[in-house]
């Protein structure tokens, strides 16, 4: 089945207000930047967004964001997005913080059709005890907080340790970006765009992927396909600019020793 679409608009078309959206990347590292700026100029609003973080002032998620298009954000960490913090602190938006690994797993067990898992991270805090504030009001105080979490003792190598049981996330919609795709929508990730990439395409019931090239299917070596195609049910092929589109979140330098050193 060819899963081809030619453009990005109409990948993303029958996304509508409020819909859950699962998005890859991790900081501005694939990132699918072209279904963001699509979403953005339909006009999509209210979503509910599961991703790492929500990109930074500007730019991925953060133009959504900006847009005042995200109503709620399950993420790992609010990062250095400024607006992303102040719109949190400030009311306008609802986020559950939860931990990075778990938050991969989650998304990774709803697209296996596991309902829920447990793990020991999160034990003894509030990720399990509850009490996170995942809604400010207006005047500061908390409007709604993480409810507590079942826990469960497990044995292991005969010592017995805690665990908190973590829910699967299911999305109606997932967004990725991947280096190479072919028509079948089997994908290969380019170094660490191979983050939050997969899991986020697991976790859609559509899944959407947007690729720098894309081949005609029985190109990939199997041995090289990072995600099978069965997860993906929409790709788009990026021109050569929007390829290139790769924002470096932060650049560091130090001097060069001398030649003479």
């Amino acid at each position: 089945m060819d899963k081809t679409y030619e453009s990005a608009a109409d990948a993303v078309a029958d996304i509508a207000d409020g819909a859950s959206l699962a998005v890859g990347g991790f900081g501005l590292v694939g990132v699918p930047i072209v279904l963001i700026r699509a979403l953005l100029a339909q006009g999509t609003t209210d979503l509910r967004v599961v991703s790492n973080n929500c990109g930074v002032d500007g730019w991925g998620l953060g133009e959504l964001l900006a847009a005042g298009r995200i109503s709620r954000v399950i993420a790992s960490y609010i990062g250095e997005n400024q607006d992303f913090a102040r719109r949190y602190l400030g009311g306008e938006l609802e986020v559950e913080l939860t931990p990075q690994g778990s938050l991969a797993e989650r998304m990774r067990a709803g697209g296996s059709g596991i309902p829920a898992f447990y793990t020991p991270s999160g034990v003894g805090t509030m990720v399990s005890e509850g009490g996170l504030p995942w809604r400010y009001a207006a005047d500061g105080s908390v409007l709604i907080q993480s409810p507590k979490k079942e826990t469960r003792m497990f044995g292991s190598l005969g010592e017995e340790q805690e665990y908190v049981l973590e829910e699967a996330i299911v999305t109606d919609f997932s967004i990725v970006r991947a280096k190479v795709g072919d028509t079948q929508g089997n994908l290969v990730f380019e170094k660490s765009a191979r983050n939050f990439n997969p899991p986020a395409a697991m976790a859609g019931r559509i899944t959407i992927a947007e690729v720098d090239r894309l081949v005609p299917a029985g190109t990939i070596d199997p041995d090289d396909v990072h995600l099978p195609g069965i997860y993906v049910h929409r790709i788009v092929e990026l021109s050569a600019k929007d390829a290139a589109d790769l924002p470096i979140e932060k650049t560091t330098t130090r001097p060069r020793p001398s030649q003479g050193a």
